[in-house]
């Protein structure tokens, strides 16, 4: 049996393809969401079958889920996020009893049962702050990489506190700080703090048990990920891709 996971961010599409019988995933890619999500899942889609020598007909099933999961074109069982992502872990780490993933423009925390379904869950959508679009915003003023920021962060011998939790606000900041020379480092190190305390009062409304797993594509920066461990007091598991974990789990359920 062959599935299909879709997850469908606001920021970028995420596709696996699962075979059952092996309990594998096949194929899977991370490409920008863009102006024509549709239009791009299609795309990719087709480019992962292609070397499989299948197409979407072959497809026993296809789940799909993210910001933009209703308007996916073919035909597909809509299932959210949140469940979703606790299918995808609950998959990876079955002693896993908290999720944090921190995607380009949202942020949430959800809660595990000891079978994987979801206990509780907490979600910051409507707010640039505690999330990859708070990181970039940082990137383009400070002129550092994104993918250099979190090792020059955490080398910062102190830091500069980022007191506004609005991205709007925190972008003058950060001018201002830039403009009184303060060197970069410590302003990173701040911005790393400043993300981590977004997430902090979201595990506050759902609390924090061991294993704690850390998904989508901030996982991948260190800073964050030193700042969170330190702020939550406990290691932070990271998936080999953390940004798929939506995708697996929709094609999981899409086995089911």
């Amino acid at each position: 049996m062959l599935t299909c996971g879709i997850d469908i961010g606001s920021r970028t599409i995420e596709i696996v393809i699962y075979e059952s019988e092996t309990a594998k995933i096949l194929e899977c890619c991370i490409t920008d969401t863009g102006s024509t999500p549709t239009d791009n899942v299609q795309i990719h889609l087709n480019s992962l079958m292609e070397p499989l020598g299948i197409e979407y007909e072959d497809l026993t099933n296809t789940v799909v889920t993210g910001y933009g999961r209703k308007s996916f074109p073919l035909p597909g069982k809509i299932v959210t996020e949140i469940t979703c992502h606790a299918r995808g872990i609950a998959h990876l780490y079955p002693d896993a009893k908290t999720v944090i993933d921190i995607g380009g423009q949202d942020s949430k925390v959800i809660g595990l049962e000891s079978d994987g379904r979801v206990r509780d869950f907490a979600m910051n959508d409507r707010c640039a702050a505690g999330t990859g679009r708070f990181l970039e915003m940082a990137s383009e003023i400070l002129e550092v990489p994104l993918e250099k920021m979190g090792s020059i962060a955490i080398a910062a011998k102190k830091r500069v506190e980022i007191n506004s939790m609005c991205t709007v606000f925190a972008e003058s900041e950060i001018v201002g700080l830039i403009s009184k020379g303060h060197p970069k480092d410590e302003i990173l190190l701040g911005v790393m703090e400043s993300v981590t305390k977004r997430i902090v009062g979201l595990t506050g409304r759902v609390g924090i048990q061991e294993s704690v797993v850390l998904t989508g594509g901030v996982a991948k920066n260190i800073g964050v990920v030193r700042t969170l461990e330190q702020e939550i007091g406990t290691r932070l598991i990271i998936p080999e891709q953390p940004q798929i974990t939506g995708a697996l789990g929709a094609a999981l359920l899409a086995v089911e």
